[in-house]
């Protein structure tokens, strides 16, 4: 527990941070938001000189794993600026906002503090909310509505002009050895949790004849490279407090070329388990069809027009791979001492590996209701 100079050391420090940016207003409170696994995030409340009150989000990018913090923020300056002028140009009809980079003092899109913490600040969109857990179809098209226009928003812009920012992220075979390393010379390997690893290493083994099924499709170009979100989870779409419409896609790190198929996988994974992602009762996880069809109506009529067959035909094997593959980021990273993924307790890493192999081996025994609602969705 830090005593009350640290944390008053703490706040200091982030004080002077946030007024690094150019932001209009007195700051009249900073506090930790959100609940992400990589990055630090707060949310900094203005006064507007008696006008009002607003806010921004002010996140120190985690460098250990975001090993280019400025290409990330390159990034995201090329995919908000792409998306603000397409919407100039074709209005789509529905209220739509994107986080905006807010630039420092010095005209710059970050802060480099020249020891290592590299920040940034991004608008907040007022009047939203997001969700762990959905709870409705409703909410679950919402989703896959959004996943489906931002995805139709990025179509045109030549995935050239990112840069990849995590090389090797969403390959489900590089994963897989990285946990051979890591099983290898793990002390973690043996020990209180005998069967709970012993579980998860029969599932590494019952799955590794599929991990080079989206690679593969990739080589032979059946699948294109777009522009992916890469983390598109269901607490990742703000819906508007009011409506209840979808209107913002968020956390834009991971935005790189690669599958959409993983970002559909992703969305499906994190949107139809109704226990969550950090339940500790990870044998009674299931895949949700519902809400699965919700999402899936969402998306797809959003991206008919640039979906190809072979687009629709790896639509399965992504949603059952995806969840396959983060339990074993997790489960590796539990082997490695969790310096990857923030944890609560020590075996975190270990139980979420289980939520998502047992999520993973749900989805792959509905694969016929679920390739039935591609096919009936599609059309």
């Amino acid at each position: 527990m830090e005593s009350p100079g640290e944390t008053t050391k703490v706040s200091e420090n982030i004080l002077a941070i946030a007024g690094q940016f150019n932001h209009q207003g007195k700051i009249v409170q900073i506090k930790p938001f959100g609940n992400g696994n990589i990055n630090d995030t707060f949310l900094v409340d203005l006064d507007l000189n008696g006008q009002g009150q607003t806010s921004f989000i002010l996140q120190r990018i985690n460098h250990q794993v975001f090993k280019n913090p400025a290409a990330v923020m390159g990034n995201m300056v090329w995919v908000t600026t792409h998306i603000k002028q397409k919407l100039q140009r074709y209005p789509l009809g529905r209220p739509w906002s994107m986080p905006e980079v807010i630039l420092t003092k010095n005209n710059q899109d970050h802060w480099d503090s020249g020891t290592g913490q590299f920040w940034r600040a991004i608008s907040f969109i007022e009047g939203s909310e997001s969700f762990d857990i959905l709870t409705s179809p409703r909410q679950a098209q919402e989703v896959g509505t959004a996943l489906g226009i931002f995805h139709q928003l990025l179509s045109d812009l030549p995935p050239a002009k990112l840069v990849d920012t995590l090389p090797g992220f969403h390959h489900t075979p590089g994963y897989l050895q990285q946990y051979h390393q890591a099983l290898a010379s793990s002390q973690r390997a043996v020990g209180e949790f005998n069967r709970e690893i012993a579980h998860c290493r029969a599932v590494v083994e019952e799955w590794t004849p599929v991990v080079e099924v989206l690679e593969q499709a990739k080589v032979k170009r059946l699948l294109p490279l777009r522009l992916m979100h890469g983390d598109p989870k269901v607490n990742n779409i703000l819906f508007d407090r009011q409506s209840g419409q979808a209107v913002s896609v968020i956390d834009l790190d991971t935005t790189k070329p690669g599958l959409i198929h993983y970002d559909l996988g992703d969305c499906l994974r994190s949107g139809c388990n109704l226990l969550g992602e950090e339940t500790e009762n990870w044998s009674a996880v299931e895949f949700d069809l519902d809400l699965c069809q919700g999402i899936l109506q969402g998306y797809l009529p959003q991206c008919r027009h640039f979906l190809t067959a072979a687009d629709y035909d790896y639509f399965f094997p992504a949603i059952a791979l995806i969840s396959f593959e983060l339990g074993l980021r997790f489960f590796t990273d539990y082997l490695n001492g969790d310096h990857y993924f923030k944890v609560k307790y020590p075996p975190h890493n270990l139980i979420r590996a289980l939520v998502q192999f047992q999520l993973a081996t749900r989805i792959k025994s509905q694969e016929s209701s679920i390739r039935q609602m591609i096919e009936e969705i599609s059309g």
